[in-house]
């Protein structure tokens, strides 16, 4: 049943409306002060308030302002009562956050059906609410399903380190890494365009089609060829959907980086011996996986100096609305691993640092870091 909490100083009028709601079935509240009545909305958490504007002490507007302000009470719907008629006043109530402003004396009828309109909006929002956190719960759950997917860190003549941090939204990155043999080790980082379940599950998707080589007659150790097979599988041209991603294969005998990408940003590969120097940016000329089945993707390499660092990452972790509006860049996020590579970061001491610099709390997009040092 709804509650209805009653803010008047008046004990008459208080008593009118109360007699008038119970009529109705309502169960009802009083309060003869701003300050009791804030007391009762934190005690009881009314539907619906009818609250004077002039009250002795805590005076209404103050009261609506305190309610709206607390976004675990925002939803109860307000309805500010008062003697001042002007509109200047209307607006300044409506301001404060009154859902609606009636004006003594009041019309029992139209208060009425300003009640009955009120309670409909507020568990037309009450529902929504309920909605919105279980969908919340849903993406939750679905995040830690797609944390659990990525591979743990890789230790020995290859070290690999991860940090993966989904977004509020939950975005389509997905990352992998693993010998194919005892000389052959792949790795590969790709990031769906678009946010939600649809992302997170193409993604996925993706990622077993690789972990389990699914992919008829194709060559996993030529990243060309897995890209264009990819390609070929996946059309999204009516969808609008694509992905990209960059896949490398690392030949540890020969210390050689076979790699690929498609519209995904440079791997950054930065050597001890010029550490100082911008890194070598690992990347191939290409459009993103699904947007034109007839394309092909050719692959490059790269030798792989003693003791080099290569990072891999989605744009997320550079893509970042600033606090003062201005937006970091690629060429942002390679100043800043030039900066910090002697550091020795790793990948989640990176992204941190990539908050405080930025200023920002959360990613709006997922976030993906892989650092592969090469022993």
């Amino acid at each position: 049943m709804d509650h209805i909490l009653i803010i008047e100083d008046d004990v008459l009028l208080r008593k009118i409306f109360k007699n008038m709601l119970q009529v109705q079935g309502y169960e009802v509240i009083e309060a003869s002060n701003g300050s009791e009545g804030l007391r009762k909305i934190q005690l009881y958490s009314p539907s619906l308030i009818l609250c004077d504007w002039e009250l002795p002490g805590i005076d209404g507007l103050t009261v609506c302002r305190t309610v709206k302000s607390d976004p675990n009470l925002s939803i109860i719907y307000f309805i500010l009562l008062t003697a001042r008629n002007s509109s200047q006043h209307q607006v300044e109530g409506l301001d404060s956050g009154a859902d609606d402003f009636l004006t003594k004396p009041i019309d029992i009828s139209q208060l009425s059906a300003r009640i009955r309109a009120g309670l409909r909006v507020h568990d037309a929002l009450k529902e929504q609410r309920r909605l919105t956190k279980l969908l919340e719960a849903e993406m939750s759950e679905a995040a830690d399903y797609l944390a659990s997917l990525m591979p743990p860190p890789m230790l020995g003549e290859v070290e690999i380190q991860s940090q993966f941090l989904p977004s509020r939204q939950l975005g389509g990155d997905c990352f992998d890494y693993r010998w194919l043999d005892r000389d052959w080790l792949v790795m590969y980082l790709l990031d769906v365009s678009g946010h939600g379940l649809g992302a997170a599950l193409l993604s996925v998707s993706v990622q077993n089609i690789l972990r389990t080589q699914a992919l008829p007659n194709v060559n996993f150790y030529q990243p060309g060829l897995v890209l264009t097979a990819l390609n070929e599988i996946f059309s999204f041209e009516d969808s609008g959907r694509y992905f990209t991603i960059w896949y490398g294969v690392f030949d540890r005998q020969r210390r050689s980086l076979f790699y690929a990408s498609a519209g995904h940003p440079p791997a950054l590969l930065f050597s001890n011996s010029d550490s100082n120097s911008d890194p070598k940016r690992l990347g191939t000329p290409s459009i993103p996986i699904g947007i034109m089945p007839e394309t092909r993707y050719t692959s490059q390499c790269c030798k792989i100096d003693l003791d080099s660092t290569l990072y891999l990452f989605s744009d997320g972790v550079y893509e970042i609305g600033k606090s003062d509006e201005s937006m970091w860049s690629l060429e942002d996020w390679v100043s800043f691993l030039r900066d910090h590579y002697s550091d020795s970061l790793t990948p989640e001491q990176l992204v941190q640092r990539v908050q405080e610099v930025t200023d920002v709390k959360e990613f709006d997009d997922d976030c993906s870091l892989l650092k592969i040092q090469f022993n």
